[in-house]
């Protein structure tokens, strides 16, 4: 008669069941099928739940009986256990399953009972056996809202979100026809908007938010049709709850992505959430506020992120940056201060990840909006004077020598490469002699004073530093020599444009240190190694070009974990801006 040590036993049955003899577990079945018609509401309840984890499908027509008693049972406790374990039975295999089915009266009135339980795993088991059933679930649904029958939050919960289902099968199944409204749709598609909407005045906070959440996640939905959920949400904005709050800022935040004129009207609620002290809602609104707010309305924006950004932690800050970048593609015309609010925080206390994603935005916004391409260079090339993480530094080095000599006056940028030949480690000092060598290449008129300080690396401790600048020095100079730079005439009449500072036809530096590879260095290896093994390879007179090598597959490199432009910018925003820029070259 000890409850604890009974409840014990239920569970040491539960757990060895599974690993013992059938034979035994027969007597334990006939115990329990004694302890499921007792008296006490506990015993009855534990033992259907331990039940239904031992029985197989032979055993389970044995106590139907006892369980289809105990679903509609006055107790909610044994009725919840016997629902739950029906649940639990129907998903072990389809013998089970379909004995659990011929439960479904018995579970239909259960969905009556006044406990509230009862009702929610009531409408759990009903949707179980009839989710496959597209009418019976919509005559479901159909019954559960126009009755009224279901009291239970939790229940109604379940009632909202079949709803959202259905209708959301109804588009993607074609039966509603494009850009027509659900108000004015299928019959279903009627009384299921009807339903949601109405969910939206239910006195429980939870059914009105799973209705305005469903409203928001239905697919082509019109706005008049929207604008009841947002109604309800923006109250929500200023809830007292936490909870609540967070919620509600989570499902504007993605409203504002495709209807952000409905959201809107929501942005001084969203503001006065700026500084709530809950973080992850202040970066919501944040975020929301950079997708719904105006052009004239972004300075304040950024007065008011300022502040909130150094007080944040920098998986917060980092979802802040994309959204801006995002804001940057929204209004191109802000892009100077977008850019030079985005290198400010280049310059304070952050981590590796947060510089990253602010870099990789800026390149993407190279990538999007050419107007920004020097004064993002100029910005990135001030961050490297002081950077801490060698991969960045590396990475913009790249970006420069690619995009740099293409700009009005790329001689602004070598004064920031050379300082880092000077000052940094190995890895970004042969960055920077690469970066030296393309604007060389493609800007006769540097050559000479770019030849000055590639000669100052000759010397360098680092073999790759010594080594690039070695291949620069002796290129450049081959190619000073047979094409000398001739300086444009200082007499000549000012409607006279200018020559282009850009290498002749047949340039060598051009060709060695501009021209990449035709295959990569990891095929090019592959392809040699192949061209050894051949029996005359080494005896051949023939001139070992690429060309004569044998022609080997391409390994495919594995997916990269960075973002894409979509989210972040991410190397691969790096990788189209230089394509970017080559092609513009060209042209």
């Amino acid at each position: 008669d000890d409850a604890s040590l009974r409840r014990m036993v239920y569970l040491f049955i539960k757990d060895v069941a599974e690993t013992c003899d059938p034979d035994d577990v027969i007597i334990v079945t006939s115990s329990l099928t004694k302890d499921m018609t007792c008296d006490v509401d506990l015993y009855r309840a534990n033992a259907l739940r331990v039940l239904a984890r031992i029985v197989d499908a032979a055993m389970l027509g044995a106590i139907e009986r006892y369980v289809k008693q105990a679903v509609v049972d006055s107790s909610g406790q044994v009725s919840s256990a016997a629902l739950v374990s029906a649940t639990h039975l129907f998903e072990r295999n389809a013998e089970s399953a379909a004995i659990v089915k011929r439960w479904i009266s018995e579970t239909t009135e259960a969905t009556s009972s006044p406990n509230e339980m009862v009702q929610f795993h009531a409408t759990q088991l009903l949707y179980q056996i009839k989710k496959h059933d597209r009418l019976g679930m919509q005559k479901l649904v159909t019954q559960f809202s126009q009755r009224n029958t279901l009291k239970s939050p939790l229940a109604l919960v379940l009632l909202v979100r079949y709803t959202a289902k259905l209708l959301t099968d109804e588009v993607a199944e074609g039966r509603m026809t494009s850009g027509t409204s659900f108000q004015n749709g299928s019959t279903f598609a009627r009384s299921g908007y009807a339903f949601l909407e109405a969910s939206l005045r239910h006195k429980s906070e939870m059914v009105v938010y799973e209705a305005a959440k469903a409203i928001c996640a239905l697919p082509n939905i019109e706005p008049q049709e929207l604008s009841p959920a947002v109604n309800v949400l923006q109250l929500f904005l200023s809830s007292p709850k936490p909870a609540v709050r967070f919620a509600a800022i989570k499902t504007v935040s993605q409203v504002a992505i495709g209807h952000p004129r409905m959201v809107s009207k929501c942005n001084e609620d969203l503001e006065a959430l700026i500084a709530d002290a809950n973080r992850s809602i202040a970066t919501l609104a944040i975020t929301t506020l950079l997708k719904t707010g105006s052009e004239n309305s972004i300075d304040r924006l950024l007065k008011q992120i300022s502040v909130f950004l150094s007080e944040i932690p920098d998986e917060y800050k980092i979802t802040i940056v994309r959204s801006l970048q995002r804001l940057c593609l929204t209004y191109p015309a802000k892009h100077r201060v977008l850019v030079g609010f985005l290198s400010n925080f280049l310059r304070e206390e952050g981590g590796f990840d947060f510089k990253r994603s602010i870099v990789n935005s800026i390149v993407s916004l190279i990538k999007q909006v050419p107007e920004t391409t020097e004064s993002s260079l100029l910005h990135l090339c001030e961050f490297i004077e002081d950077c801490e993480f060698t991969m960045l530094s590396t990475q913009i080095l790249h970006l420069l020598g690619e995009l740099g000599p293409g700009t009005p006056a790329p001689a602004r940028y070598i004064r920031f490469i050379y300082n880092r030949v000077i000052l940094e480690n190995s890895a970004v000092r042969a960055a920077a002699v690469a970066a030296l060598s393309k604007f060389a290449a493609r800007c006769p008129s540097l050559r000479t004073s770019i030849m000055t300080l590639l000669k100052r690396s000759l010397d360098d401790e680092d073999d790759e530093t010594r080594d690039r600048a070695s291949v620069a020095v002796s290129v450049l100079k081959g190619a000073m020599d047979e094409f000398p730079y001739v300086a444009p005439d200082e007499e000549a009449e000012p409607e006279e444009e200018p020559a282009p500072d850009v290498p002749q036809a047949g340039d060598p530096a051009a060709f060695v240190l501009l021209q990449g590879l035709p295959m990569s260095f990891d095929r090019l290896d592959r392809s040699i190694r192949a061209y050894v093994k051949a029996p005359t390879a080494m005896t051949s007179a023939e001139q070992l070009t690429f060309t004569s090598l044998p022609i080997v597959e391409e390994h495919e490199e594995p997916e990269s974990a960075v973002d894409e432009i979509d989210d972040v910018g991410g190397d691969a925003a790096l990788m189209a801006a230089v394509a970017g820029g080559k092609g513009g070259k060209k042209e």
